[in-house]
This record gives structure tokens, C-alpha cells and sequence, in this order.
């Protein structure tokens, strides 16, 4: 888990520093699981996060704002009569666990001051908060844990708090360089496991981070090791624990360099990502976990809400998928309809050869150089006529059935080739707005009922993404179909120069100018990479896009959302980047 002992430090110092003395002003509990309680201080207001999600655990001061019930839950009702104006006196950490107290001090229902903690147990699936008098009583808990959830610790109102049981593991605040280095050994165990097994607090991201500042790199076996290898692990070890130590903290978000995922955060920087990985830094702790949850937060949301379309759009393309095998399947047999006519004329000209009642036939073939005899298949109850018609009228079928597929296989291919990018736009979604614009479009189109979700069209405002080139043009780019055919036939003009990559699902883009040839290079470049990052093309090299003037680019009558065709158009090779769509993004801004 991220959120470790060193982070839990990093916490209590800067919310130490920051809220005690002050006074707690309001309590919310906007979700079932989670707390904001305001704080004024001398040094301004701030709202403390507390959550006890199981996926998403924490604490840290915040800046977003949430709807709340407008019936409070019993939990927060208990806090706010026994914690409403009172005086944080201090935040600590128990240890190096993973559990943060906070002392208040405030007046009962009898008027006199009395001592109160708030608990938070940051541990992931058993993470809880919880209110106990100055004695250790539980007052109650935002999770009730009864014999029924756990037969070895309950957390129930009226019954003592008790800390979470030890996994006799030591404390590495209070380890020296001699106790690290005996806690390793040569075994068949890495060493960053050695080191996560025998201290308390410790994620595997720190114990991988000494291992690598130590040997250069993470997966070391004990047995591999020697006892220099050791000494230097130990010291690497020693040096980040003494960052809790010292209170000299350096948090910091991890993000994917080719995926932009974010993959982890911690209060000390980290290096065994190498090239792999952008490291971001942060001011305060509190900034690192508000910037991280709420992009986690936000992306997850996103997972969640588009889920059910990526599902029905898969549902629908192996449907057409497998139409299509049928389709050429059919199409396969069709091909063989000239061997019937072929039968057909051949019976027709020996038809005085042929009697009733025979099973088959063999005929010279005159279709044939050789004229090589040939076996023909015959119903013994139909005339020698009747056979001759047989086949011209299976002959007819296939034809006509050919004729009939090749048109339902073109309706069909353009459906997959919609269908596929729609489901491109789907796994490009950043926001709830697009996900919804998708939707809609779905609807429109027939493909989902409309259960009250449409939006009238009036009200439905389309905003592509805005760049600018650092050459100063405006480029302009859409996320989705809609916003495909709001940049092309809307919002550009003829002289404009439209990108799109080459046979790969991906957006529209223009570049806004009055000549196209007074455009420089560059900027057609920094278009091209931003046509191909915004496209199934996004994490390959010298990705294909063709350009043109927008004059060139039609949209056929009765095409779906998104769909065009064009002409007279150049084709460039690119490799998109993440860090170049940031500057040309940022660009926008200072214009």
C-alpha cells in the first residue's frame, strides 16, 4: 500500500503543524464511508478528508467541494454533538502503523472540557474511523465489526479500542544500520521482501526503492547477494527512514510514461522507475493525495460509467463479426453458382440422351479444351427437363444471393468500421460530458433506448479540445463523432487543413488558417502527432496521417456520425507524445 508508514509521518507533521490549535467548525459525511470535517485556524480555514473506503483509504487536507445527504448519518450526528467546536490539541501516529490519532478537546453535554480521539486506520480493507473517549472507550465507528466480520478484534460502541494485532514486525524508526543488516539473509527471498517482512509500515515501493538506490536494480535474491550488497541495502534503508526521522519529506505521484496511468505516490522521491516512469513532486503531502485520489477518483468514475457501453459495444461488433464470417461464408459457396449453369447447359444439350429415372449422368464438357467427361448429379423423379431447370434455378439463387450479400456486407463493414470507433471515442473518455455525448449519439442512431438520458440538442453544448501550435495556430480536435463532424462541418473553413490517421480509428483534427501554404512545417507536424495521439494509434511509432485542405473532405448522404470521405490528400509518419500535447495544451493558455 502507498499510503505507509513514511507517508503516515509525512500526515501527522503537516496536519500537526497546520490544525492544532484549531477549531473544528463543521462535520459532513457525504458518503457512507467518508468524513470532511472544517477546521479554522489561525492561519486560515481548511477541511481535513478523512475516508475509509477499502479501495481508496485516507486523510489529507482538501480543496473539493461534495454534495451532501440531507439527512446527516447517525455516525456524523455523534461526531458533531461530542466534536462541534472543539479544539484539535494534537495529530499523531501511533508508532510507524499505519493509524493516525486526533486529540480534541471540547465540552460535553454537562459543560465540562473533556478529551476526546479520533482514530483513523488506514488498512486498506479493515480501514475504519473511529471515536473514543479519554479512556479508550468506543463511542461508535463509521464500520461496526462484530464477531460475525472478526473473532479476534471488534470495534462495537461501549467496548475498549484496541489496536489492530501486530504482525511481529519491528519498528524501522527504531532500527539501527547493525539490526537491518542482521534482518537479511541468503536466502531464495528478494531482498525488498526480506526488508517488507520485517518492518512495520513499510510498503513494497520503499523497500524496492532501497534495493534499487543500492544494487541498481529491485529483484535481487538474498542468495545473490554479498554481504557489501547487504551493507549497502541497510544504509540505502537507513537513509529513507531517516527522512520520518528528520521530517525532511519529498511526495511525489508516479504516472505511466507511455500509458499516463497513474501507477503509485509516496513521500520520498523515486528512482527504480528510471525512464519508465514521470515523477511529479509536490509542495505538502496533502497535495500529493488530493492531486492523486482525484485523478483515481476520476478515472475510476470514468471506468465505471462507460463499463456498461464498451460491454454492449463489444456485444454488438461480435455480433457483426460473426455476420460477417456468415456473409463470406456465403459468399465462398456463391462462387461456386457457374459449375450449376455449367450442369445446366450441358443437360440441355444432351437432354436426348438423358432418361428418367437415371441418378447421373456422364457428358462431354464443351466449356472444356480437352473435353474431358464430367459426372451430373440427377433426381431420378424429375424429367431430364426438370434437371436441366433444377440447375439453372440453383444458379439463379446463388447469383442473386451473392448480389444480396455483397450489399449487406457493405452495410455491415461500415457498421463494424462505426462501431470500432465508437468504441476508440469510449477508451478516450476524460469526462462524464463525452461519455454522455457517446451515449446520446448511440441513441440517435438506434443502437440504445432512450431511457431519459437524450439531451435535446438545443441544450447540448459540443467542445472539441483546443491546442495551439507553438508557431501560434489553432488546432482544433475532436474527442468523439459528434465532436468529428462539429470540427469538420461546422467550425472549419475550406482553406483549413483537416488530419486524420491513415486506416486507423482515431479523431478529426484541423489546424485553423486563411492559406495553407503560409502554415509552417512544424505546426502540420504538431497537428499530425496530435491526430495520432488521440487515436488507436497512440502508443506506436511513425503512425500514418493523411492531411488535406477541408474543401476536400465530404461527408456522404446518410453516413454515420464521424464518417467522411476525402481526397487530393499527403500522408505524414509521426510518433505521438504525451509531454508535447501537454505544451501545446498549455499553449492555449498563455495565447
Amino acid at each position: 500500500m502507498a499510503l505507509d508508514g513514511i507517508t503516515i509521518s509525512a500526515l501527522c507533521y503537516e496536519l500537526n503543524e497546520k490544525l492544532s490549535g484549531g477549531r473544528i467548525d463543521k462535520i459532513h459525511q457525504p458518503e457512507r464511508d467518508e468524513l470532511i470535517i472544517s477546521v479554522r485556524t489561525f492561519g486560515g480555514a481548511y477541511k481535513l478528508l478523512i475516508c475509509a473506503n477499502p479501495s481508496y483509504p485516507r486523510i489529507h487536507i482538501t480543496n473539493s467541494q461534495k454534495e451532501n445527504p440531507q439527512k446527516p448519518p447517525m455516525f456524523c450526528m455523534l461526531l458533531r454533538k461530542h466534536l462541534s467546536s472543539g479544539k484539535i490539541l494534537s495529530v499523531s501516529q501511533d508508532g510507524f502503523e499505519r493509524i493516525i490519532k486526533i486529540a480534541i478537546e471540547s465540552y460535553d453535554e454537562m459543560g465540562f472540557l473533556s478529551e476526546k480521539t479520533l482514530i483513523i486506520e488506514i488498512m486498506g480493507k479493515h480501514s475504519n474511523i473511529i471515536l473514543t473517549d479519554k479512556d479508550g472507550k468506543i463511542l461508535d465507528s463509521i464500520i461496526h465489526v462484530d464477531i460475525s466480520v472478526s473473532s479476534i478484534r471488534q470495534v462495537l460502541p461501549g467496548l475498549m479500542y484496541e489496536i489492530a494485532p501486530s504482525q511481529n514486525k519491528k519498528n524501522p524508526l527504531c532500527a539501527s544500520f547493525e539490526d537491518v543488516l542482521f534482518s537479511l539473509s541468503h536466502s531464495e527471498k528478494e531482498i525488498w521482501k526480506q526488508l517488507l517482512d520485517s518492518y512495520t509500515g513499510i510498503s513494497p515501493l520503499v523497500s524496492r526503492e532501497a534495493v534499487h538506490r543500492a544494487l541498481g536494480r529491485c529483484d535481487y535474491l538474498g542468495i545473490e547477494a554479498s554481504r557489501e550488497d547487504f551493507e549497502n541495502v541497510a544504509k540505502e534503508f537507513c537513509e529513507i527512514i531517516s527522512c520520518a526521522k528528520e521530517k525532511s519529506f519529498n511526495p511525489c505521484i508516479i504516472i505511466d510514461n507511455d500509458s499516463s496511468k497513474l501507477l503509485d505516490f509516496c513521500s520520498v522521491h523515486i528512482s527504480q522507475y528510471q525512464s519508465l516512469a514521470k515523477i511529479e513532486h509536490y509542495g505538502s503531502v496533502s497535495d500529493a493525495l488530493e492531486d492523486f485520489y482525484t485523478k483515481k477518483a476520476a478515472s475510476e468514475s470514468i471506468r465505471q460509467r462507460s463499463g456498461d457501453l464498451l460491454k454492449f459495444l463489444q456485444t454488438a461488433l461480435e455480433r457483426c463479426y460473426k455476420k460477417l464470417q456468415i456473409q463470406d461464408q456465403t459468399l465462398k459457396k456463391a462462387a461456386k453458382r457457374e459449375k450449376y449453369k455449367m450442369y445446366g447447359d450441358l443437360l440441355t444439350a444432351n437432354i436426348y440422351r438423358i432418361n428418367q429415372g437415371m441418378t447421373e449422368i456422364a457428358l462431354e464438357n464443351f466449356y472444356s479444351e480437352n473435353m474431358e467427361e464430367i459426372k451430373i448429379p440427377l433426381k431420378e423423379e424429375l424429367t431430364p427437363s426438370q434437371n436441366a431447370q433444377r440447375y439453372y434455378v440453383k444458379y439463379n439463387k446463388e447469383k442473386t444471393a451473392e448480389l444480396e450479400t455483397l450489399k449487406q456486407k457493405k452495410l455491415n463493414e461500415e457498421e463494424i468500421n462505426y462501431l470500432e470507433s465508437v468504441q476508440e471515442a469510449v477508451v478516450r473518455c476524460e469526462t462524464n460530458s463525452e461519455i454522455l455525448q457517446i451515449r446520446n449519439e448511440l441513441i440517435e442512431e438506434g443502437y440504445l433506448k432512450n431511457k431519459g438520458r437524450l439531451l435535446k440538442k438545443k441544450k447540448e453544448t459540443i467542445t472539441p479540445m483546443h491546442f495551439v501550435s507553438d508557431d501560434g495556430y489553432d488546432i482544433y480536435v475532436g474527442k468523439n463523432n459528434r465532436q468529428n463532424d462539429y470540427v469538420t462541418l461546422k467550425l472549419s473553413r475550406s482553406t483549413d487543413i483537416w488530419f486524420h490517421t491513415k486506416e486507423i480509428h482515431g479523431c478529426h483534427a484541423i489546424v485553423k488558417t486563411s492559406d495553407a501554404m503560409q502554415v509552417p512545417d512544424e505546426t502540420y507536424m504538431q497537428a499530425a502527432r496530435l491526430a495520432a495521439f488521440y487515436s488507436k494509434g497512440r502508443g506506436s511509432e511513425n503512425v500514418p496521417v493523411d492531411y488535406t485542405e477541408v474543401k476536400n473532405v465530404k461527408k456522404p448522404s446518410g453516413a454515420k456520425p464521424g464518417m467522411v470521405i476525402y481526397a487530393s490528400y499527403n500522408t505524414l509518419y509521426v510518433t505521438p507524445s504525451e509531454e508535447e500535447k501537454e505544451r501545446l495544451l498549455a499553449n492555449k493558455d498563455k495565447s
